[in-house]
């Protein structure tokens, strides 16, 4: 149900919003978000974006990575990238473009969501991915 673009855009042309419209698909298909928390806020929610999948600032800015990167779908408990974003190269923060991760960890450091989602991950916080032991983590975070 909905799988081509031609009735997603039916929908569309029908006044439906993409977050419906998106929320119909996986509904419609039987699609089990694994490792998602519900209660636990993405990236895109806290900021206002509005630049994930079906957002209101897509046209305009494009879609951000963090939000359809579903390698890291379930880290800390979000939706694809939506709670480990400073790890997801390219991300868009403070309405500019951040770039490569070593460009952007520094910022994203100093990020209210950042510190949201470390306060409550707590000791099961995850600072990067890509097969990075946790120590290499904490130690990239002291500098």
């Amino acid at each position: 149900m909905l799988e081509t673009s031609r009735e997603r855009v039916a929908l569309l042309k029908a006044g439906l919003d993409g977050k419906t419209i998106e929320k119909l698909y996986v509904i419609l298909n039987n699609f089990e978000l694994v490792g998602c928390d519900p209660r636990k806020i993405n990236c895109w929610e806290f900021v206002g974006c509005g630049r994930e999948l079906g957002g209101e600032n897509v046209r305009e800015s494009g879609v951000c990575r963090a939000s359809f990167k579903t390698s890291t779908t379930g880290i800390n408990g979000g939706k694809n990238g939506g709670r480990i974003c400073w790890a997801v190269s390219g991300t868009f923060c403070g309405f500019r473009m951040d770039g490569t991760y070593a460009k952007k960890i520094l910022s994203c450091r100093s990020c209210d969501f950042f510190h949201k989602v470390r306060e409550e991950e707590g000791s099961e916080f995850i600072f990067m991915t890509n097969n990075v032991s946790n120590s290499i983590a904490e130690a990239a975070e002291s500098i």
